[in-house]
């Protein structure tokens, strides 16, 4: 027996669960630690995030550098999936609306924290080491760097809590473009850099056309494929093959990028965007299924991110450093859009509420920091890698309760909202015809029609002398006695009602009572109270002009806000 499990042992390896393993812890933990935070009211995202963290390099390691780094082609392509639907928020009347106003934003916001990190990096660094070319090589690499903010985390907030109106059209146009201009400063600033430092290769023109390709071709790449896609989506009807066909033309994309050496991430914003201009109908259909799917997507990614997060190596003058680049970005972002929302005339709420929405850092700059590490090896190099890492993990734990708690002053949370999750989040009483009159078992039949031409309800409950359910009568009911006439003087309301199919009670959610009224082919139902009272008559049609009428409220909110 000994040697028999002693065979089995040595057939099991458990590297090959690793994988499996870490997908697994991911999903699970991730998810339970969202939906802890969000009791809390804070974001889920953090909680994903969290859960990295304990997970990861920073905390009990159980996910090995090694392993984690496989998960790259699934990183780029959730970062393609977020990058490809904030596209899809930029329709051409929003950029028609809000243009001028995004482009003073972004200038100021990213400038602001250019010139404020890098300034307060010199000033601390020459202090520190004595040494003007190394302070000031610094303060440009960090200060470019700074100038980048992750639409994921800040997005993911937004999606999150159903926001809609100017701030959120404001944010999503920011965070589009940010990093094309993160990316702008920082081949110009690597390459000076290069000069100042003694390092080769200090070529700004050859950076600059460098720049321009990945940029201009992603452009080129990114809105051939959206034409593509627009046009073919008008031939595929079905969801499945929709949603099929959707997720390989990004996965074509972002590899295509890679391949190229171009920005994945504007390639795959560009063909969002072409595609909710150029389908607007389909779109709408495409985006909203994508959605579905994007959850468990979405926490993978942001727990994987989590464990990607080293601050262990962080000294005094890294300590230092570290928060020297963190009071400068967050200053600088906060003067540079406020300064941006007031010159663009932005509405009093976008002004106030969006430097909150910008403190959030991941993918970009962790992937320029990583740059400047192959570029400046050493101390230089693995300073600014610790100074970046260490920064995000705190601007990503507290930036996501910064967008809501932002969204939510403004006032935008929650008019994003479908029919599907109005549906989802009411119950019966709330749409019950409250004033529906009850009618007597024995009502003669001519007061039964005065009832009828009194109230514009189509079905009326039927009731005994305890006001229990008996029937239902309906316009068809009604109908029906007028073939006999004869008998009209003798037939009352008993005689005339006829037997609910079903019925439910008024705390039942309103998504059920939809689904039983779709499968059961009906346009009521009789809505009951626990003690068989009757509490009135749930219509199709007022469940149509209730939700209707809610839209349209919030419609009028968002016009109002500006």
């Amino acid at each position: 027996m000994l040697d028999f499990f002693n065979s089995i042992l040595k057939t099991v390896s458990l590297s090959h669960l690793n994988i499996l393993l870490v997908l697994g812890l991911a999903l699970f933990g991730g998810t339970i630690g969202g939906r802890l935070f969000q009791k809390l009211k804070i974001p889920q995202v953090v909680g994903y995030i969290i859960i990295g963290i304990i997970i990861g390099q920073s905390g009990l390691q159980l996910v090995p550098q090694e392993i984690a780094s496989k998960f790259e082609p699934f990183n780029y392509f959730a970062l393609g999936l977020i990058s490809f639907m904030i596209g899809g928020e930029l329709k051409l009347s929003t950029l028609k609306k809000y243009g001028r106003q995004f482009l003073y934003i972004l200038f100021f916001e990213a400038l602001g924290a250019f010139f404020l990190v890098g300034l307060f990096v010199f000033i601390v660094m020459f202090l520190i080491l004595q040494n003007i070319i190394l302070a000031l090589g610094l303060a440009l690499l960090l200060g470019s760097i700074s100038a980048a903010t992750a639409p994921a985390s800040t997005t993911d907030v937004l999606w999150e809590y159903k926001t809609r109106g100017p701030l959120t059209s404001t944010v999503f146009g920011i965070v589009a473009l940010d990093d094309i201009l993160a990316l702008l400063l920082f081949a110009v600033c690597s390459s000076v850099s290069t000069i100042f430092l003694g390092k080769q290769g200090g070529n700004i023109l050859g950076e600059l056309l460098n720049l321009l390709y990945e940029v201009g071709a992603a452009v080129l790449v990114g809105a051939g494929s959206g034409f593509l896609l627009a046009r073919l989506l008008r031939a595929f009807h079905d969801e499945e093959k929709t949603l099929t066909f959707s997720i390989g033309a990004i996965l074509l994309v972002l590899g295509l990028s890679v391949a190229l050496n171009l920005d994945m991430l504007l390639s795959s914003m560009i063909m969002g965007v072409l595609i909710t201009n150029l389908a607007p109908i389909r779109s709408k259909e495409l985006f909203s299924l994508l959605g579905r799917i994007a959850t468990p997507i979405y926490v993978l990614f942001f727990v994987l991110v989590g464990t990607s997060l080293n601050i262990i190596g962080i000294d005094l003058m890294l300590g230092v450093l570290a928060s020297v680049y963190l009071i400068g970005r967050t200053a600088g972002k906060i003067f540079g859009a406020r300064l941006g929302g007031a010159l663009s005339k932005a509405v009093p709420a976008v002004r106030k509420y969006l430097p909150l929405c910008l403190f959030s850092q991941a993918g970009v700059a962790i992937g320029l920091a990583i740059f400047a590490q192959q570029k400046f090896p050493g101390e230089i190099g693995n300073a600014i890698v610790i100074v970046i890492t260490a920064t995000t993990f705190i601007v990503q734990l507290i930036g996501p309760s910064f967008v809501r708690y932002a969204v939510t002053k403004a006032g935008e949370v929650g008019l994003n909202i479908t029919e599907d999750d109005l549906i989802k989040t009411i119950k019966t009483q709330e749409v019950l015809a409250k004033k529906t009159p009850l009618i007597p078992e024995n009502t003669k039949l001519k007061k039964v029609l005065s009832i009828f031409s009194r109230h514009d309800y189509l079905y009326y409950p039927v009731v005994d002398k305890k006001k229990c359910m008996l029937g239902v009568i309906s316009i068809n009911s009604i109908k029906e006695t007028f073939s006999h006439q004869e008998l009209s003087d003798f037939l009352l309301a008993h005689d005339i009602m006829e037997t609910p199919v079903t019925t439910c009670a008024p705390d039942t959610p309103l998504a059920q009572v939809d689904e039983m009224l779709k499968h059961y082919h009906l346009d009521y139902i009789p809505v009951v109270k626990p003690d068989k009272r009757v509490a009135g008559i749930i219509e199709r049609r007022g469940i149509q002009r209730f939700i209707a009428t809610k839209l349209l409220d919030m419609e009028k909110k968002t016009k109002a806000l500006g």
